[in-house]
């Protein structure tokens, strides 16, 4: 057993530079293994001794693997594990402009349907956009998410299609 531990071991040295990654309940825990640092006895206060994290009852105890049958500080190859607990990144999602393109044909009075029932946009702010986009050919009704922004783009072209609209909106990066 301690054969395998050692050869796993010597496995994770071979490339210091990629960390071994592994999930542990939503953490990403990377480990891996420094070159011979020395060991300092236990009389060593926090965080002088390497390797070493406080435990639950005050006191420091080394790092186990194996279910603590081999511990690091008595080994004999002189390695010992560093266990570095990071959470993944996540970056917010791209957002997407919601675009409405004018046409002759639209009744104003369903354009400004359209911006109340599917971007919830009360009288006032539905006919300021309404009139934009008669306007200039073309107006934001709003900024989502790649999923959201599509869903309401189908919705809107839906409606006007079963209204015998052309009305036309698409989606544009943000």
């Amino acid at each position: 057993m301690k054969a395998m531990g050692a050869s796993i071991k010597k496995s994770l040295c071979q490339c210091p530079r990629t960390p071994f990654n592994r999930w542990e309940s939503s953490n990403m825990v990377h480990v891996m293994s420094a070159h011979a640092r020395p060991f300092l006895p236990h009389s060593a206060p926090w965080p002088a001794r390497a390797g070493m994290r406080p435990h639950s009852h005050g006191g420091n105890t080394p790092p186990r693997r194996n279910g603590g049958q081999d511990s690091l500080p008595g080994n004999d190859d002189g390695m010992i594990d560093v266990v570095i607990h990071t959470r993944p990144q996540t970056r917010k999602p791209a957002m997407y402009k919601v675009l409405m393109l004018n046409d002759d044909y639209t009744p104003m009075e369903f354009v400004v349907h359209v911006l109340e029932r599917f971007f919830q946009k009360n009288r006032e702010e539905a006919t300021d956009i309404m009139l934009h986009v008669h306007k200039r050919g073309v107006g934001v009704c709003g900024v989502f998410t790649y999923e959201v922004a599509e869903t309401k783009v189908t919705q809107v072209m839906d409606l006007a299609r079963q209204n015998q609209h052309p009305l036309q909106c698409t989606i544009e990066k943000d």
